[in-house]
């Protein structure tokens, strides 16, 4: 693909977006998270500076978030063991003492082990007040099998049910039979085989299910094929009908149901794309929706957050930092920023 030069000082995000898909080419740059594994790691070193940190006559936020938003997710769960061992004490509780507001709320989420944080979140969004397909879906499209088979058994461990009975009793309809699926975890492993006629198949399948009582065509296409495929069935579909498939869903279907079978399907087209938004979103509200910026920026700064920040800079025309610091105050702004790690001119 050739490199437009329209516009000079393309920053390094924009530049290899402009590539390769961000998307689906993880594994070939090693990652693309802002976070890396820090070099110079010395576990007693960072011990005794968050130590410092907390027992001197004020509180350094400034140590303790250098610490915890550069080291990476495996690194911060060593320093948390090695601080124990060395104190007896939690460092999570001696952090949530000496802390308050979303400064608190964001060191604990740095420091809970990923299947942990997911996990809590998917409860809050399933228990509590608000509408639960958002946070739910989020998770269960976009974390990897191991990563998702982990949530749910921290969750079965931690609130004594499985997930699945949760989104029974949240959900209904559609939404209901699209989250209970993906919580299986069936969808299918790609083979690096393309199978045109099951390609096809589906294009049909769903072509036919505009109907009513269809819905199940819908749930199993979109849940239990791998990505690759789907992307094909999404651009086949395109091509026999001359539209979108979106703009099918959103005539046959309402609500809840098309607001998550469109995510679903922007999650297979581009999931850098689609945290993108919902980082835009959280944003735009009249106050920044602090949670869910706290989520993403975590759970994304070790695999693609870089291609997070390059969509966003190419479909908003302002970079993700830059909006960061223009609507996000108090404490946990320069951890938020820490985390997003650079501009993108």
């Amino acid at each position: 693909m050739s490199v437009t030069h329209g516009k000079m000082g393309l920053s390094l995000t924009q530049e290899i977006l402009s590539h390769l898909g961000l998307a689906n080419k993880t594994a070939a740059w090693g990652t693309l998270g802002t976070l890396r594994t820090f070099l110079s790691f010395n576990v007693d070193k960072d011990v005794q500076r968050l130590l410092k940190a907390i027992a001197g006559q004020g509180v350094d936020h400034i140590a303790i978030l250098d610490v915890l938003t550069n080291r990476s997710q495996e690194q911060r769960q060593l320093i948390s063991r090695a601080f124990h061992e060395r104190t007896q004490q939690d460092l999570l509780k001696s952090l949530q003492a000496a802390l308050s507001g979303n400064l608190e709320r964001i060191v604990v989420a740095l420091l809970q082990p990923a299947a942990h944080l997911d996990a809590r979140e998917l409860r809050t969004a399933l228990k509590g007040p608000g509408s639960a397909e958002d946070v739910a879906l989020e998770i269960l499209a976009t974390r990897t099998p191991p990563q998702l088979q982990e949530c749910l058994a921290v969750y079965k461990h931690n609130f004594q049910v499985d997930a699945a009975e949760d989104i029974k009793s949240e959900t209904r309809g559609i939404l209901r039979d699209l989250l209970l699926a993906l919580a299986k975890g069936g969808r299918e492993a790609y083979t690096g085989i393309i199978d045109y006629n099951l390609a096809a198949q589906d294009v049909q399948a769903l072509k036919q299910a505009e109907g009513p009582s269809t819905e199940r065509t819908w749930v199993l296409v979109f849940t239990q094929r791998n990505p690759e495929h789907l992307i094909r069935v999404l651009n086949q579909y395109q091509w026999y009908t001359g539209h979108e498939l979106e703009k099918t869903v959103r005539a046959r279907f309402h609500g809840a149901a098309c607001v998550a079978l469109l995510n679903l399907a922007l999650v297979i087209r581009n999931t850098p794309l689609y945290f993108a938004d919902k980082l835009h979103q959280a944003l735009q509200e009249t106050e920044p929706n602090y949670q869910a910026l706290m989520r993403i920026l975590i759970s994304r700064s070790e695999t693609d957050l870089l291609s997070i920040r390059a969509e966003f800079r190419k479909k908003f025309g302002k970079s993700l930092y830059s909006s960061l610091q223009d609507a996000v105050k108090g404490d946990c702004r320069s951890a938020l920023l820490a985390l997003c790690r650079a501009e993108d001119l």
